[in-house]
């Protein structure tokens, strides 16, 4: 049996376990790595991210009325609320399901009510995008089990919607998008002003390496609005709809029409787009190319947007320090979280010897470090109706 099978077996036991009947269905959603364009797409800018091998599951079924049922076996607890009365709850994590049921009925999709259980192996707030998972998988199961017609896109921009207008994270659509539409053995370079998305192969001889540094942040307790703001003040500073606009030749010449510190944010975001552009035309031939650009977006989120720390600093240093890693970064929204490595194949148990060691020598703690493969985006892995 396969690791993926296991999985699916899994969460329907203890589906069945819950409920005390086999669900109807079990929905697969994937986390994803940003291999380069970081705190670009709220800009409009380029994002190149993957769907990983790592997955939120739902297991579920439909009920009579209109009341949902969610339990979170990873967490060990449970919420329940009414499709037509839905408010924020006291958890967390339970948010993202009631956004996304509030944004599906907001935008007129009749829902039925639902029993679910939730398990995977996808790690929280590691900069993996775990939460996009959750949402993806919880709407694409009402959707299935409410018999709607949602195009994937469509979904993603739902669960967007969710957490922005209800969650109150003013993420980009990048995480939800690749959790929707990621495509096995491909890297989508995503335009987020037009949401057109172009699928980049990934060298079948390199793995993409995730370390995780175990040091967590919870995006509405951290700098993240903060530096969403700043963007936002960037461009109305320099005149422009969104920083996607501006080119690095132009910023250089507008350098004196911007505070310090906006300009060293703004400086990043479109440096950044220029990288992603770069990065995904040397993906498919030139891996080494690719790597320092890897580094490049390192370095200018450390400096220049500072959202970078110590743990994720040590990992990358002990990534560049092994023979066979083309680059490495961190990824996701930084402040902790986990770095991204593109390694060839053979070198990846060395990476996962060196890096741990130097990290646990550097920080007294374990990483855990997850080898990933791209995986195919939000799917309907079992049915039993």
């Amino acid at each position: 049996m396969g690791k993926e099978t296991a999985l699916y077996r899994r969460v329907g036991t203890q589906f069945e376990n819950s409920y005390g009947r086999p669900p109807a269905i079990v929905v697969a959603a994937p986390g994803r790595v940003n291999l380069i364009g970081e705190h670009t797409d709220y800009n409009e800018g380029y994002v190149l991210p993957v769907a990983v091998d790592r997955y939120i599951l739902v297991a579920a079924g439909p009920r009579k009325d209109r009341k949902v049922s969610l339990r979170a076996l990873n967490l060990g607890e449970e919420d329940a609320f009414s499709l037509d009365e839905i408010e924020r709850g006291e958890r967390e994590w339970s948010n993202y399901g009631r956004g996304v049921a509030w944004e599906m009925e907001r935008a007129g999709h009749r829902l039925q009510g639902m029993e679910a259980v939730i398990w995977g192996d996808l790690p929280m707030k590691a900069g993996l995008g775990s939460s996009a998972a959750l949402e993806v998988a919880l709407a694409y199961s009402f959707q299935l089990l409410s018999n709607l017609e949602i195009e994937p896109l469509q979904l993603a921009l739902l669960c967007q919607g969710a957490e922005n207008g209800f969650v109150g994270v003013q993420c980009g659509l990048m995480d939800q998008m690749t959790s929707a539409l990621g495509e096995k053995g491909h890297a989508l370079l995503i335009d987020c002003r037009s949401l057109d998305r172009q699928l980049i192969a990934v060298p079948p001889e390199v793995d993409i390496v995730v370390a995780d540094t175990g040091r967590r942040r919870g995006l509405l307790d951290s700098q993240y609005n903060l530096r969403r703001q700043e963007c936002r003040e960037g461009a109305r500073l320099l005149g422009v709809p969104s920083l996607r606009s501006l080119s690095p030749k132009e910023l250089a010449k507008r350098r004196s029409d911007l505070p310090p510190t906006i300009y060293r944010r703004v400086r990043h975001v479109v440096s950044e787009n220029q990288r992603t552009l770069e990065a995904a035309e040397a993906l498919g031939g030139n891996l080494e190319a690719f790597g320092r650009l890897m580094y490049d977006s390192h370095h200018s989120l450390r400096h220049d947007f500072e959202v970078s720390c110590p743990e994720l600093d040590i990992l990358v240093e002990a990534a560049r320090k092994v023979s066979g890693v083309y680059g490495s970064r961190l990824t996701g929204a930084g402040f902790g979280g986990c770095t991204v490595s593109l390694v060839s194949r053979e070198a990846v148990p060395e990476f996962q010897a060196r890096v741990a060691k130097e990290y646990e020598k550097a920080t007294a703690k374990k990483p855990t470090i997850y080898v990933c493969r791209p995986a195919q985006g939000v799917r309907e892995v079992s049915r039993c109706r």
